[in-house]
């Protein structure tokens, strides 16, 4: 018998390692198909432009072309191809998206850090500040916020931040406010650990883990958000390719279904992919709540 070659038996291994750090939701055939479908996107994010058929703007296409084999998913009422508006505007869409949780991500943890660590006067200033946010209608504050703004894509994203960084800074304060009263952050103040070195070294490594995952299942609702502020015409201006704004421009030419239909279907990949990773690497980050 052939004895096993020692780089193949390593290659197993190392594929085996790695197939079990995995989280099992994304192990599922439903979570394979959004992780393809979500790292399609992002791909799509950098090379959408590249790979369209035609130019996202060009207008020298017969006018509202049925889906076919020369334009795949039809063209609008301008003449442009839907499908290289749809690839194109992949950037503008999830890349603002992105852009949104990050800025979210980080005010809102460093607000509710600070808030949870000092207490006192400065935790009930944050946070009566944080609840006067979420008491009004996230949609409704954000679509004030964008027209008082006027409507432009950079102006949709401050609206959306408005109203975006508050759960960050409350589920931050939650967690810290418990790693706080612990033996090992006791221990850093006895050895004479400053304030910033004891949220650098022993809260905040303990926070990064649910706040990224948090911030995972925020990429499809901040795609969402945006796509609905352009859809009411407080977002992106003609010609830019975006998806919510193709949606609402199909709106006018309802009888004619694949103006809304393809970018619609987009914006449902992207919320749902991100949503079931989202999922999967919550119940990685929380073992009780996975075993349920």
């Amino acid at each position: 018998m052939t004895a096993p070659v020692p780089g193949a038996v390593a290659r197993k291994s190392l594929t085996r390692r790695f197939w079990r750090a995995v989280p099992p939701g994304l192990r599922q055939p439903l979570g394979i198909i959004a992780f393809l479908v979500a790292l399609a996107w992002l791909v799509m994010c950098f090379v959408g432009k590249q790979v369209s058929p035609f130019d996202p703007l060009a207008q020298d296409l017969p006018r509202f072309q049925p889906p076919g084999v020369d334009t795949l998913l039809g063209t609008d009422e301008l003449g442009r191809d839907v499908l290289s508006r749809i690839l194109s505007g992949a950037r503008v869409t999830i890349g603002l998206a992105l852009v949104l949780v990050v800025m979210s991500m980080l005010i809102g943890s460093l607000l509710g850090l600070v808030a949870g660590f000092f207490g006192r006067w400065v935790d009930e200033a944050i946070m009566r500040f944080t609840d006067l946010v979420m008491a009004f209608p996230t949609v409704i504050l954000a679509m004030v916020t964008a027209a008082a703004l006027g409507a432009s894509l950079f102006n949709a994203v401050l609206a959306a931040l408005v109203v975006s960084w508050p759960p960050y800074a409350r589920v931050v304060r939650s967690m810290v406010l418990s790693l706080r009263g612990g033996d090992y952050v006791a221990s850093g103040y006895l050895l004479g650990f400053s304030s910033a070195r004891s949220i650098r070294v022993d809260i905040v490594p303990n926070v990064v883990g649910p706040t990224l995952v948090m911030a995972t299942l925020d990429i499809g609702t901040a795609s969402l958000l945006l796509s609905g502020l352009s859809f009411l015409g407080l977002g992106a201006r003609p010609p830019t390719p975006e998806w919510g704004s193709m949606v609402g421009s199909a709106v006018v030419n309802y009888d004619k279904w694949w103006l809304g239909l393809f970018p619609g279907l987009a914006i449902l990949t992207v919320v749902m992919s991100f949503n079931i990773i989202g999922d999967a690497l919550r119940d990685a980050f929380d073992p009780t709540l996975g075993e349920r």
